[in-house]
Protein backbone atom coordinates (compact mmCIF):
# COMPACT_ATOMS: atom_id res chain seq x y z
CA UNK A 1 0.00 0.00 0.00
CA UNK A 2 1.42 3.40 -1.05
CA UNK A 3 1.53 6.45 1.18
CA UNK A 4 -1.15 8.17 -0.91
CA UNK A 5 -3.48 5.17 -0.67
CA UNK A 6 -2.89 4.94 3.07
CA UNK A 7 -3.80 8.61 3.58
CA UNK A 8 -6.94 8.17 1.48
CA UNK A 9 -8.01 5.13 3.51
CA UNK A 10 -7.42 7.01 6.78
CA UNK A 11 -9.38 10.02 5.49
CA UNK A 12 -12.31 7.81 4.46
CA UNK A 13 -12.23 6.01 7.80
CA UNK A 14 -12.18 9.36 9.61
CA UNK A 15 -15.17 10.57 7.60
CA UNK A 16 -17.03 7.35 8.42
CA UNK A 17 -16.40 7.68 12.15
CA UNK A 18 -17.35 11.37 11.98
CA UNK A 19 -20.75 10.53 10.52
CA UNK A 20 -21.20 7.73 13.05
CA UNK A 21 -20.15 9.90 15.99
CA UNK A 22 -23.71 10.94 17.02
CA UNK A 23 -24.79 7.29 17.20
CA UNK A 24 -21.57 6.29 18.99
CA UNK A 25 -22.07 9.13 21.49
CA UNK A 26 -25.68 8.08 22.23
CA UNK A 27 -24.72 4.41 22.57
CA UNK A 28 -21.85 5.26 24.90
CA UNK A 29 -23.89 7.66 27.02
CA UNK A 30 -27.07 5.62 27.42
CA UNK A 31 -25.99 1.96 26.97
CA UNK A 32 -22.27 1.27 27.32
CA UNK A 33 -21.73 3.87 30.05
CA UNK A 34 -24.52 2.65 32.36
CA UNK A 35 -23.42 -0.96 31.88
CA UNK A 36 -19.85 -0.18 32.88
CA UNK A 37 -21.04 1.93 35.83
CA UNK A 38 -23.31 -0.91 37.02
CA UNK A 39 -20.34 -3.30 36.90
CA UNK A 40 -18.33 -0.72 38.87
CA UNK A 41 -21.08 -0.46 41.51
CA UNK A 42 -21.24 -4.26 41.83
CA UNK A 43 -17.87 -4.19 43.57
CA UNK A 44 -18.82 -1.44 46.01
CA UNK A 45 -21.12 -0.79 48.93
CA UNK A 46 -23.17 2.24 47.93
CA UNK A 47 -24.75 4.77 50.32
CA UNK A 48 -27.04 7.20 48.51
CA UNK A 49 -28.28 9.31 51.44
CA UNK A 50 -26.26 12.39 52.42
CA UNK A 51 -24.26 12.22 49.21
CA UNK A 52 -23.18 9.09 47.37
CA UNK A 53 -20.53 7.14 49.32
CA UNK A 54 -18.66 4.25 47.69
CA UNK A 55 -16.78 1.64 49.67
CA UNK A 56 -14.87 -1.00 47.73
CA UNK A 57 -15.87 -4.50 48.93
CA UNK A 58 -14.35 -6.61 46.11
CA UNK A 59 -16.35 -9.85 45.63
CA UNK A 60 -18.42 -9.50 48.80
CA UNK A 61 -21.63 -8.57 46.94
CA UNK A 62 -21.33 -11.67 44.74
CA UNK A 63 -20.61 -14.09 47.58
CA UNK A 64 -23.58 -12.63 49.44
CA UNK A 65 -25.89 -13.94 46.70
CA UNK A 66 -25.14 -17.53 47.72
CA UNK A 67 -26.29 -16.84 51.29
CA UNK A 68 -29.34 -14.78 50.37
CA UNK A 69 -32.43 -17.02 50.64
CA UNK A 70 -34.63 -14.50 48.82
CA UNK A 71 -32.16 -14.43 45.93
CA UNK A 72 -32.25 -18.23 45.72
CA UNK A 73 -36.08 -18.22 45.79
CA UNK A 74 -36.16 -15.52 43.08
CA UNK A 75 -33.76 -17.54 40.92
CA UNK A 76 -35.86 -20.70 41.34
CA UNK A 77 -39.06 -18.82 40.45
CA UNK A 78 -37.41 -17.26 37.41
CA UNK A 79 -35.95 -20.61 36.28
CA UNK A 80 -39.36 -22.29 36.61
CA UNK A 81 -40.96 -19.46 34.68
CA UNK A 82 -38.37 -19.67 31.88
CA UNK A 83 -38.46 -23.48 31.59
CA UNK A 84 -42.25 -23.52 31.23
CA UNK A 85 -43.08 -20.32 29.36
CA UNK A 86 -40.41 -20.41 26.63
CA UNK A 87 -41.20 -23.92 25.25
CA UNK A 88 -44.98 -23.45 25.54
CA UNK A 89 -45.09 -20.02 23.91
CA UNK A 90 -42.74 -21.19 21.13
CA UNK A 91 -44.82 -24.27 20.35
CA UNK A 92 -48.10 -22.34 20.58
CA UNK A 93 -46.77 -19.61 18.27
CA UNK A 94 -45.69 -22.22 15.71
CA UNK A 95 -49.04 -24.02 15.82
CA UNK A 96 -51.00 -20.76 15.48
CA UNK A 97 -48.82 -19.65 12.56
CA UNK A 98 -49.17 -22.99 10.78
CA UNK A 99 -52.94 -22.89 11.31
CA UNK A 100 -53.28 -19.38 9.90
CA UNK A 101 -51.03 -20.29 6.98
CA UNK A 102 -53.25 -23.21 5.99
CA UNK A 103 -55.67 -20.96 4.07
CA UNK A 104 -58.65 -21.25 6.40
CA UNK A 105 -61.77 -19.08 6.05
CA UNK A 106 -61.51 -15.71 7.81
CA UNK A 107 -57.73 -15.99 7.95
CA UNK A 108 -57.16 -12.20 8.00
CA UNK A 109 -59.72 -11.72 10.78
CA UNK A 110 -58.10 -14.35 12.98
CA UNK A 111 -54.64 -12.86 12.37
CA UNK A 112 -55.88 -9.55 13.76
CA UNK A 113 -57.66 -11.18 16.72
CA UNK A 114 -54.66 -13.33 17.67
CA UNK A 115 -52.30 -10.36 17.46
CA UNK A 116 -54.41 -8.03 19.65
CA UNK A 117 -52.84 -9.14 23.00
CA UNK A 118 -49.42 -8.02 21.75
CA UNK A 119 -50.76 -4.50 21.13
CA UNK A 120 -52.09 -4.19 24.68
CA UNK A 121 -49.99 -2.44 27.32
CA UNK A 122 -48.37 -4.89 29.72
CA UNK A 123 -49.69 -2.98 32.76
CA UNK A 124 -53.24 -2.83 31.37
CA UNK A 125 -53.11 -6.51 30.46
CA UNK A 126 -51.98 -7.41 33.98
CA UNK A 127 -54.79 -5.38 35.55
CA UNK A 128 -57.35 -7.10 33.30
CA UNK A 129 -56.07 -10.54 34.28
CA UNK A 130 -56.03 -9.53 37.96
CA UNK A 131 -59.72 -8.70 37.63
CA UNK A 132 -60.31 -12.06 35.93
CA UNK A 133 -58.29 -13.89 38.60
CA UNK A 134 -60.06 -12.16 41.50
CA UNK A 135 -62.08 -14.27 43.94
CA UNK A 136 -65.22 -12.77 42.43
CA UNK A 137 -63.72 -12.47 38.96
CA UNK A 138 -64.72 -13.89 35.61
CA UNK A 139 -62.73 -17.14 35.85
CA UNK A 140 -64.06 -18.12 39.28
CA UNK A 141 -67.62 -17.25 38.19
CA UNK A 142 -67.18 -19.55 35.16
CA UNK A 143 -65.75 -22.35 37.34
CA UNK A 144 -68.60 -21.97 39.82
CA UNK A 145 -71.16 -22.03 37.01
CA UNK A 146 -69.67 -25.31 35.75
CA UNK A 147 -69.71 -26.78 39.26
CA UNK A 148 -65.91 -26.83 39.50
CA UNK A 149 -63.84 -25.65 42.51
CA UNK A 150 -62.80 -22.00 42.53
CA UNK A 151 -59.28 -20.79 43.31
CA UNK A 152 -57.60 -17.88 45.03
CA UNK A 153 -55.33 -17.14 42.08
CA UNK A 154 -53.83 -13.98 43.59
CA UNK A 155 -53.41 -15.18 47.18
CA UNK A 156 -52.38 -18.84 46.85
CA UNK A 157 -48.57 -19.30 46.65
CA UNK A 158 -49.02 -22.54 44.69
CA UNK A 159 -51.04 -20.84 41.95
CA UNK A 160 -49.89 -17.21 41.74
CA UNK A 161 -46.82 -17.77 39.53
CA UNK A 162 -48.75 -20.18 37.29
CA UNK A 163 -51.39 -17.47 36.81
CA UNK A 164 -48.68 -15.07 35.61
CA UNK A 165 -47.31 -17.75 33.26
CA UNK A 166 -50.72 -18.27 31.61
CA UNK A 167 -51.12 -14.54 31.11
CA UNK A 168 -47.66 -14.13 29.57
CA UNK A 169 -48.00 -17.10 27.25
CA UNK A 170 -51.31 -15.70 26.02
CA UNK A 171 -49.77 -12.25 25.52
CA UNK A 172 -46.40 -13.13 23.95
CA UNK A 173 -47.20 -16.11 21.72
CA UNK A 174 -48.97 -13.91 19.09
CA UNK A 175 -45.83 -11.80 18.64
CA UNK A 176 -43.73 -14.87 17.83
CA UNK A 177 -46.60 -16.19 15.73
CA UNK A 178 -46.15 -13.25 13.34
CA UNK A 179 -42.43 -14.09 13.01
CA UNK A 180 -43.25 -17.71 12.22
CA UNK A 181 -45.99 -16.65 9.82
CA UNK A 182 -43.52 -14.56 7.82
CA UNK A 183 -41.04 -17.46 7.74
CA UNK A 184 -43.72 -19.91 6.57
CA UNK A 185 -44.22 -17.82 3.43
CA UNK A 186 -40.64 -18.68 2.37
CA UNK A 187 -41.04 -22.46 2.48
CA UNK A 188 -41.06 -23.70 -1.15
CA UNK A 189 -44.29 -25.41 -2.23
CA UNK A 190 -42.16 -28.02 -3.96
CA UNK A 191 -41.21 -29.48 -0.56
CA UNK A 192 -44.86 -30.08 0.31
CA UNK A 193 -45.54 -31.45 -3.17
CA UNK A 194 -42.68 -33.92 -2.75
CA UNK A 195 -44.08 -34.92 0.64
CA UNK A 196 -47.51 -35.48 -0.97
CA UNK A 197 -45.93 -37.76 -3.55
CA UNK A 198 -44.34 -39.75 -0.72
CA UNK A 199 -47.76 -40.17 0.88
CA UNK A 200 -47.17 -37.89 3.90
CA UNK A 201 -50.21 -36.66 5.80
CA UNK A 202 -50.66 -33.17 7.28
CA UNK A 203 -49.05 -34.03 10.63
CA UNK A 204 -46.04 -35.70 8.96
CA UNK A 205 -45.55 -32.68 6.67
CA UNK A 206 -45.66 -30.40 9.71
CA UNK A 207 -42.99 -32.31 11.66
CA UNK A 208 -40.76 -33.42 8.77
CA UNK A 209 -40.99 -30.40 6.44
CA UNK A 210 -42.23 -27.31 8.27
CA UNK A 211 -40.43 -27.70 11.62
CA UNK A 212 -36.95 -28.51 10.17
CA UNK A 213 -37.17 -25.64 7.67
CA UNK A 214 -38.06 -23.20 10.46
CA UNK A 215 -35.16 -24.26 12.73
CA UNK A 216 -33.22 -20.95 12.37
CA UNK A 217 -36.38 -18.98 13.14
CA UNK A 218 -37.10 -21.21 16.12
CA UNK A 219 -33.60 -20.54 17.41
CA UNK A 220 -34.24 -16.79 17.19
CA UNK A 221 -37.65 -17.11 18.88
CA UNK A 222 -36.21 -19.18 21.73
CA UNK A 223 -33.35 -16.72 22.30
CA UNK A 224 -35.76 -13.76 22.37
CA UNK A 225 -38.03 -15.74 24.68
CA UNK A 226 -35.15 -16.52 27.04
CA UNK A 227 -34.11 -12.89 27.27
CA UNK A 228 -37.68 -11.69 27.81
CA UNK A 229 -38.64 -14.28 30.42
CA UNK A 230 -35.47 -13.84 32.46
CA UNK A 231 -36.35 -10.14 32.68
CA UNK A 232 -39.87 -10.62 34.04
CA UNK A 233 -40.69 -7.63 36.25
CA UNK A 234 -43.80 -5.56 35.60
CA UNK A 235 -46.38 -8.35 35.79
CA UNK A 236 -44.86 -9.73 38.98
CA UNK A 237 -44.64 -6.22 40.48
CA UNK A 238 -48.28 -5.37 39.72
CA UNK A 239 -49.61 -8.78 40.78
CA UNK A 240 -47.92 -8.61 44.17
CA UNK A 241 -47.92 -4.86 44.76
CA UNK A 242 -44.13 -4.89 44.54
CA UNK A 243 -43.64 -7.46 47.33
CA UNK A 244 -43.18 -10.62 45.25
CA UNK A 245 -45.87 -12.33 47.32
CA UNK A 246 -47.77 -14.23 48.36
CA UNK A 247 -44.96 -15.88 50.32
CA UNK A 248 -42.34 -14.87 47.68
CA UNK A 249 -44.08 -17.07 45.11
CA UNK A 250 -43.99 -14.36 42.41
CA UNK A 251 -40.60 -12.95 43.36
CA UNK A 252 -38.33 -12.79 40.31
CA UNK A 253 -34.68 -11.81 40.02
CA UNK A 254 -35.44 -8.45 38.38
CA UNK A 255 -38.07 -7.61 41.00
CA UNK A 256 -35.56 -8.49 43.73
CA UNK A 257 -32.99 -6.22 42.06
CA UNK A 258 -35.53 -3.39 42.12
CA UNK A 259 -36.28 -3.99 45.81
CA UNK A 260 -32.62 -3.96 46.81
CA UNK A 261 -31.82 -0.96 44.60
CA UNK A 262 -34.68 1.35 45.56
CA UNK A 263 -36.44 -0.07 48.64
CA UNK A 264 -33.55 -1.03 50.92
CA UNK A 265 -30.88 1.37 52.11
CA UNK A 266 -27.24 0.62 51.37
CA UNK A 267 -27.85 -2.26 48.96
CA UNK A 268 -27.50 -0.53 45.59
CA UNK A 269 -24.13 -2.24 45.05
CA UNK A 270 -25.63 -5.62 45.91
CA UNK A 271 -28.48 -4.95 43.45
CA UNK A 272 -25.88 -4.17 40.77
CA UNK A 273 -24.13 -7.47 41.55
CA UNK A 274 -27.44 -9.31 41.15
CA UNK A 275 -28.04 -7.56 37.83
CA UNK A 276 -24.55 -8.48 36.63
CA UNK A 277 -25.07 -12.12 37.68
CA UNK A 278 -28.42 -12.18 35.84
CA UNK A 279 -26.75 -10.81 32.70
CA UNK A 280 -24.16 -13.63 32.88
CA UNK A 281 -26.93 -16.23 33.31
CA UNK A 282 -28.80 -14.87 30.27
CA UNK A 283 -25.58 -14.84 28.23
CA UNK A 284 -24.75 -18.45 29.16
CA UNK A 285 -28.32 -19.64 28.46
CA UNK A 286 -28.28 -17.89 25.07
CA UNK A 287 -24.90 -19.36 24.10
CA UNK A 288 -26.01 -22.85 25.14
CA UNK A 289 -29.18 -22.53 23.09
CA UNK A 290 -27.21 -21.38 20.05
CA UNK A 291 -24.75 -24.25 20.44
CA UNK A 292 -27.57 -26.81 20.71
CA UNK A 293 -29.38 -25.37 17.69
CA UNK A 294 -26.18 -25.57 15.62
CA UNK A 295 -25.65 -29.19 16.66
CA UNK A 296 -29.24 -30.02 15.69
CA UNK A 297 -28.79 -28.39 12.29
CA UNK A 298 -26.13 -30.96 11.40
CA UNK A 299 -28.70 -33.74 11.22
Amino acid sequence: MTRKTSKKALREAGQGYFFMSPAIFVLTLFIIGPILYAVFLAFHKVELLGGTALNFVAWENFTRILDDQRAIIALKNTAKYVLIVVPVQTFLALVLAATLNAGLKGEKFFRIVYFLPTLTSSAVLTLIFMWMYNKNGLINHALDFLGLPTYNFLGDPDIALNAIMIMNIWATAPFFMVIYLAALQDIPDSLYEAADLDGANAIQKFFYVTVPFLRPVTSFVVIMGLIGTFQLFDQSYIFSGGSGGPDNSTLTVVLLIYQYAFKTLGTMGYAAALAFALAIIILVATLLQRKLSKEESLY
